[in-house]
């Protein structure tokens, strides 16, 4: 099969397109042939070594978390799935990253599958995991309930735009921080958008005079610096990029079989859309590593089969 490695570490002109063995699979393990495969910030960071003080790497490395696919054979404790079924998979491994998605095969664990929502395309499908179950997980661990005050900054990313849909699907009010150029996206989710940059304090206060109930960080930046000035009392915070913010709930997503089939039914239920910016062949998978570099207005894939 063809799949994009990776044999040292170093910046995107490492990854090559070559010939593997077809994955072998286990008696509860999903052999998936990718129709399109999704990149995340973390592929970046394992491609140069930045996860390697924390996670065991071979070489040659396969990169990529996130599939979505046709199911080819299922092992008999995989009882969910069968030849032909339509899936998408979060397959992060426990090493960075021997099996990865940016392959025409991939062997997948049964609990990090779900269907694929049949609703949406697979380009689609493919970009939904990584980000949908961080935002749904984030979301969960602020318990925002209706009637509440969300401020999401960086809504208009990848995860932001999940949490912020998500919220809004449970009756919160979002107020999303995010660059001019995205405001009408964030609108069109039902989201307030507001302007970076100086002032944002006031900008924020102006839509919520009595504060804001959860702030979720997707942002970086030291973002949530600003909380004391626009939070209400006892306001809660959590951040998906690592912050020293006192009392802030860290999330990082983890596969679990129930949430990411929640996400999936989201989707199917038309709360919940994926933004992809951009797709590359296989074969451009450095181009596509560049330009998730660089920064992009949504999700970007790998085009595989």
């Amino acid at each position: 099969m063809r799949a994009v490695v990776h044999h040292r570490f170093g910046g995107p002109e490492v990854l090559r397109v070559t010939e593997l063995d077809v994955p072998k699979t286990h008696v509860d393990s999903v052999l998936v042939r990718v129709k399109a495969a999704g990149l995340n910030p973390a592929d970046l960071a394992i491609r140069a070594g930045g996860l390697a003080p924390f996670v065991a790497t071979y070489f040659p490395v396969v990169p990529g978390w996130d599939v979505a696919g046709v199911v080819v054979r299922a092992g008999p404790g995989a009882p969910e799935f069968a030849p032909g079924d339509e899936v998408v998979g979060y397959v992060r491994g426990e090493v960075a990253h021997r099996n990865g998605g940016y392959a025409e095969l991939v062997a997948a664990d049964v609990r990090t599958l779900a269907g694929k929502p049949r609703n949406a395309d697979w380009r689609q499908a493919a970009a939904l995991p990584l980000c949908g179950l961080t935002g749904y997980q984030a979301v969960g661990r602020l318990g925002v309930a209706a009637g509440e005050v969300l401020l999401v900054h960086g809504a208009a990313g990848g995860a932001g735009s999940m949490a912020t849909q998500i919220a809004l699907a449970r009756g919160v009010r979002v107020i999303g921080t995010a660059a001019k150029g995205n405001h009408d996206y964030l609108r069109s989710l039902g989201a307030e958008p507001v302007r970076y940059g100086d002032g944002l304090v006031e900008r924020i206060r102006a839509l919520a005079p009595r504060g804001v109930d959860a702030v979720l960080d997707v942002a970086g930046r030291d973002v949530l610096a600003t909380t004391p000035a626009v939070g209400a009392p006892g306001v809660r915070t959590a951040t998906v990029v690592g912050s020293t913010y006192p009392g802030t709930r860290q999330v990082f997503a983890r596969m679990d079989p129930a949430d990411l089939a929640a996400v999936v039914a989201l989707v199917e239920a038309g709360r919940l859309t994926v933004r992809v910016a951009a797709s590359y062949p296989l074969e451009r998978a450095a181009d596509a590593h560049w330009a998730l570099a660089v920064g992009s207005a949504g999700k970007i894939v790998l085009d595989v089969d």
